[in-house]
C-alpha cells in the first residue's frame, strides 16, 4: 500500500526524534507524514508529542500532507530549511518508486533529502478470499496455471507497493492475473474482503486484523524469512527461491541539513528502536523493527531504486 504508517511507526519515528530535537529547543519540530490520516494514529501521535514537548520544552507537530503518492508532503520537506526542524516519514514508495513512475517531481528525489535512518521494515503478505481453494504457495501457482488469467488481484494503484509485489510474483511464478486497480489500499482491501477480488499483497501490519478474524486467508510473505506475527505462514521464498519484496519506513530530512544534526537524529532513533519494548510491539504486529545510519538508508534507497526500475521498465508501468 503507499500508506504503511500505523500508531507504532509515527510513535516510534517522533520518540526516536525526541533527544535528538532537544538540541533545537524552543523551535518547533515539524514531522510531515505525506499521507492521510490513519485511525488512531494521529491521535495518539498527538499524545506522544505533547509529552515531548514537555520534556523538551519545544513544540512537536504532526502535520498530514497527502496527495500525489506522497509527492506533495515530500515536496514540503524538500523545500523546507535544512535546519532539522522539518523532517519527511518517507516510505518505499515516497522514495525509491515515485522517481521511477513520474517523469517530472518537482524535486530531485535522489539529492533533495538526506537520509536520517530507517525505523521499520513492513514486509508484505501474500492474502486470498477465503472462496480460493488453494491453501498454500504450490496450491495457488497451480489454480493460477490452470485458469490462466481468471482470477484477479487488486491494488492501490498502479506503480504501488502491491501492485509491483503482485508483479514480481507474477514474473517469478510465470501466472497471469488479471490487475484491478483502485484509488488507494482501503478500497483495494475492501473489495478483497467482499470477494469481488480474489488476490492481493498488503504489508503484514495492516493486514492482521482481517487474517486473525478469518476474513481474509494468509497464504505466504515476502520477506526472506518468516514473520514474528505469523509464525506459521511459510515465506514466498520457501517455494520460489530468491522471491523478496519488503516495504518500510524512515525519516529523512532536507538536503543540506548539517550532518552533526543528521547523526544525532540517527543515534536517537537507533536508541529508541532498540528498546525491547518497541521492537516486541512492532514485531507483533508484523513489522520488523531496524534502523541504519544515514549512509547505510541511503544505500537502500538507491538499492531498491535500482530493483523497480528494471521491474517497472519491463512490465510498461506508469503512473496513474
Amino acid at each position: 500500500m503507499r500508506n504503511p504508517s500505523r500508531r507504532l511507526l509515527i510513535t516510534l519515528a517522533l520518540a526516536g526524534l525526541s533527544c535528538a530535537a532537544s538540541a533545537q529547543s524552543g523551535k518547533p519540530l515539524t514531522l510531515v507524514i505525506p499521507f492521510s490520516p490513519g485511525g488512531g494514529s494521529d491521535t495518539s501521535a498527538r499524545l506522544l508529542s505533547q509529552t515531548l514537548g514537555t520534556r523538551l520544552g519545544q513544540t512537536v507537530v504532526i502535520e498530514n500532507k497527502p496527495g500525489a503518492a506522497g509527492v506533495i508532503g515530500a515536496d514540503q520537506v524538500a523545500r523546507a530549511p535544512a535546519d532539522g526542524n522539518t523532517l519527511l516519514l518517507g516510505n518505499i514508495g515516497t522514495q525509491s518508486i515515485n522517481p521511477i513512475l513520474y517523469k517530472k517531481l518537482p524535486y530531485d528525489a535522489k539529492t533533495a533529502f538526506a537520509p536520517v535512518s530507517l525505523i521499520a521494515e513492513l514486509p508484505q503478505v501474500l492474502l486470498v478470499h477465503p472462496s480460493v481453494q488453494a491453501k498454500d504457495v504450490p496450491g495457488l501457482i497451480a489454480l493460477l496455471k490452470a485458469q490462466p488469467g481468471k482470477l484477479s488481484y487488486s491494488t492501490s494503484g498502479a506503480g504501488g507497493s502491491m501492485h509491483l509485489a503482485a508483479e514480481m510474483f507474477k514474473s517469478a511464478t510465470r501466472t497471469e492475473i488479471q490487475h484491478v486497480p483502485y484509488r488507494g489500499g482501503g478500497p483495494a482491501i475492501a473489495d478483497l474482503l467482499a470477494g469481488h477480488v480474489q488476490m492481493s499483497f498488503a504489508t503484514v501490519l495492516e493486514s492482521m486484523g482481517h487474517i486473525k478474524s478469518g476474513k481474509l486467508r494468509a497464504v505466504a510473505v515476502t520477506g526472506d524469512k518468516r514473520v514474528a506475527a505469523l509464525p506459521d505462514v511459510p515465506t514466498v521464498a520457501e517455494t520460489v527461491p530468491g522471491f523478496k519484496s519488503i516495504s518500510w519506513v524512515g525519516v529523512l530530512a532536507p538536503a543540506k541539513t548539517p550532518q552533526a544534526t543528521i547523526d544525532r537524529l540517527a543515534a536517537a532513533i537507533r536508541d529508541t528502536v532498540a528498546q525491547p519494548e518497541i521492537a516486541s510491539k512492532l514485531n507483533e504486529q508484523g513489522a520488523v523493527a531496524k534502523t541504519t545510519t544515514p549512509a547505510q538508508f541511503a544505500a537502500l534507497i538507491q538499492a531498491d531504486y535500482n530493483t523497480y526500475a528494471q521491474l517497472i521498465t519491463e512490465k510498461g508501468i506508469t503512473a496513474e
